[in-house]
């Protein structure tokens, strides 16, 4: 059975989107090269990709190291006590990165989840010190709606953000 516009369509964005994870900064003439498409279905894809914010926005990927900061992970998991009025509004206003901008260091991913925590964030500090200080300031920020925070630091990726790091083998040192 043939398929659809709409299903062809869906499937050439998502390949689209497969090349822009590679690599954001790539040219379009080489992306739609590597699809088998045009350079003008490729740009048109994008930007509708972008309209209706499939893509939020591009980033560069560091290494925290080199500019002097490391990587942790932050997962919270609530208490079982009801939420105060206005919680959800500091968290949605990102009041979270305020206090780490004032610490010191830049939030990279914080997101709500299911499972053995509730939320979990990423970010950059200089050391252990300002990320302890950041997990202090959460829970002085939402007394008793915190029931437990794991602080864990990142020593090495692997990959990040779809990209493989180029220093990966020095895993091999870690270990």
């Amino acid at each position: 059975m043939a398929k659809s516009n709409t299903e062809r369509i869906q499937e050439d964005t998502l390949k689209i989107l497969a090349e822009l994870q590679k690599n954001a900064k790539e040219n379009i003439d080489t992306i739609a090269k590597r699809c088998g498409f045009s350079r003008q279905k490729v740009w048109k894809a994008i930007k509708q990709m972008e309209a209706d914010q499939m893509i939020w926005g591009y980033t560069a990927i560091f290494d925290e190291k080199k500019i002097g900061q490391n990587h942790f992970i932050l997962m919270l998991k609530r208490s079982s006590k009801q939420l105060k009025e206005g919680t959800t509004d500091r968290i949605i206003s990102r009041r979270g990165e305020d206090i780490m901008s004032e610490i010191g260091g830049t939030i990279e991913t914080s997101a709500y989840v299911h499972g053995d925590y509730d939320w979990f964030v990423t970010f950059n500090a200089k050391d252990i010190i300002q990320a302890k200080k950041y997990s202090d300031t959460l829970t002085q920020l939402h007394p008793g709606e915190i029931e437990k925070i794991t602080l864990l630091q990142t020593l090495l990726f692997i990959k990040k953000q779809y990209i493989l790091n180029p220093d990966r083998k020095k895993l091999k040192d870690i270990v």
